[in-house]
């Protein structure tokens, strides 16, 4: 979920305005391809909520790279962790075929209907199946149910302090060749600061030292929105 500064390059510059955006990031967007209506209305709906939730939410672009994989790669069984108002998940299906499935997940029902609406209006509704429950508990219940190795392609985006957790279960969770899509990896540059030592960067820290030396995964951290990391499992 990204920051503050990172708002402007999570909504479609056409609807923030021409000054929305530097030239580069308008020319990008005007080269890409146009999010869907229900993206943009619940992109709308978000933002406009109080804040932190208007500032919670992952930018377009990164979310357009996200659908491309998971199109080029057949996924069809996925994992969203931090659900919010239903923009990841929302997403997610919409780059899935009409058996596909997301299993998205959160803490807290507070926006459970802002993404059911979502979900219906884009016709991706019968795609997902919400969790609401801790989703370390969620995970770990696919696990116990032999679920590990099922599945294409999972994106975390949820509490900081659990991001290690996440890792480890989504990669059991995976099959071989599937991918782990992670937000937040750069936390407003906070990782590269030692001075900064609050337990959501030391715990993002954690999970880059972990990734960077895992020998079961290939990844690449990219410098993108407010630092994303894609992890395929070898």
């Amino acid at each position: 979920m990204n920051q503050v500064h990172n708002l402007r390059n999570s909504v479609p510059h056409k609807q923030l305005g021409d000054g929305g955006q530097n030239p580069v990031e308008k020319y990008c967007s005007e080269h890409s391809t146009n999010v869907t209506k229900a993206q943009k209305q619940l992109m709308e709906t978000t933002i406009t909520m109080p804040s932190p939730t208007c500032w919670m939410i992952s930018s377009t672009d990164e979310f357009q790279l996200l659908q491309i994989m998971a199109r080029s790669m057949g996924a069809k069984r996925t994992l969203d962790i931090g659900m919010l108002t239903g923009y990841s998940a929302l997403s997610i299906a919409l780059a899935l075929p009409d058996d596909g499935q997301v299993i998205t997940m959160d803490v807290s029902d507070q926006f459970s209907e802002v993404a059911r609406n979502a979900f219906r209006q884009a016709g991706v509704d019968h795609k997902v199946v919400q969790r609401i429950a801790p989703a370390v508990d969620t995970l770990d219940d696919l696990i116990r149910k032999g679920e590990s190795g099922k599945f294409d392609f999972a994106y975390i985006d949820a509490d900081k302090g659990n991001y290690c957790n996440y890792y480890e279960r989504c990669l059991q969770l995976l099959r071989k060749g599937g991918v782990i899509a992670i937000d937040n990896t750069l936390w407003q540059c906070k990782v590269v600061d030692p001075a900064v030592t609050d337990a959501s960067t030391v715990a993002i820290r954690s999970l880059n030292d972990l990734i960077a030396t895992d020998a079961r995964v290939q990844a690449v951290m990219l410098n993108m929105a407010d630092g994303v990391t894609i992890v395929t499992k070898l």
